[in-house]
């Protein structure tokens, strides 16, 4: 259904938002406080659900179901990656004033990293149909293994990045406010932020990795995909910093995605045999998302010793 108009038109109004959020509302450095949080993660969610329901009455109801199944997906399978931001801006001692400089690029960047994931993956779908199939016995199999094996404590200054990144480039021993690079006695250095900023984004692809091909599952629009991908991406910022907090008592989020992921993943398997409707994937995967966030908030964090 993505027209070239639609894609120009989508585009202008993303990078508008874009330049009024970072350019116009967020140009100080600050931390975020909740009120303000909240308010932005209210808008974004606002503009994502008018947009849909946009969509119902312009392109018909099975198009609006199909975008608001996969920004549920996406939005869902997005808290799994505050979790991962939150581990690393801890690790690396970001300055709350200036994580969302880091959040601001990564968003960018995931922005393109993304666009050219869905294109790419549109691209194999129409010609190579069993892709699909492929896609499934991921999903599934990514789920499971999410579900089964046991995470290791995640040691982002240990990772491959941050060496290539120390060894290759010239690091500031100190973070220098928000900046990324500096010039010193006429030579360019990177700072320690930059390092984080690259981790956040190759954290950003991995996890597309899995989110992108459940999109699929639900709609092999393009347009579709691309836009819930875009829509839950743009409230990521503030969704952290109203998240930050009670992340940790999320202690059933990842059995939920994980049981989101093996479940689109097996529609997409069992599709020539059983058609499953998005009124009851949507239905699946938000009851399935209820119950791990309600089961978390019920019965607290997981108490370490």
């Amino acid at each position: 259904m993505g027209t070239p108009l639609l894609w120009l038109v989508f585009n202008l109004f993303v990078l508008a938002a874009i330049v009024l959020d970072l350019g116009v509302f967020h140009r100080r450095p600050h931390k975020m406080a909740t009120r303000e949080a909240i308010t932005w993660t209210l808008v974004w969610v606002g503009l994502s659900v008018a947009f849909g329901l946009g969509l119902m009455y312009f392109a018909g109801e099975q198009r609006g179901l199909e975008f608001f199944t996969g920004y549920v997906i996406e939005k869902a399978l997005s808290v799994d990656n505050l979790f991962l931001f939150l581990v690393i801006f801890r690790t690396f001692a970001v300055d709350e004033k200036i994580q969302h400089r880091i959040l601001e690029w990564g968003i960018l960047g995931a922005l393109v990293m993304r666009g050219a994931m869905i294109a790419a993956g549109a691209g194999l779908i129409e010609r190579f149909s069993w892709v699909l199939y492929v896609f499934g016995a991921f999903l599934l199999y990514a789920g499971l293994h999410m579900l089964f094996v046991k995470k290791e404590e995640m040691r982002p200054e240990e990772n491959r990045i941050s060496r290539f990144a120390r060894r290759h480039l010239r690091v500031t021993k100190e973070y220098q406010g928000s900046k990324f690079f500096v010039r010193e006695r006429g030579t360019w250095y990177a700072t320690p932020l930059f390092v984080v900023l690259l981790i956040v984004e190759i954290t950003d692809i991995t996890m597309a990795v899995d989110s992108i091909p459940a999109i699929f599952g639900i709609t092999h629009d393009p347009f579709l995909v691309y836009t819930s991908n875009v829509f839950a991406i743009l409230g990521l910022r503030a969704m952290y910093f109203l998240l930050a907090g009670v992340l940790g008592r999320l202690r059933y989020l990842t059995a939920g995605l994980s049981s989101v992921l093996a479940f689109i993943g097996a529609k997409m398997i069992v599709e020539p045999w059983l058609h499953i409707s998005v009124e009851i994937s949507l239905a699946v995967v938000g009851g399935i998302l209820l119950v791990a966030l309600t089961a978390s908030l019920l019965v607290g964090p997981k108490v370490k010793g």
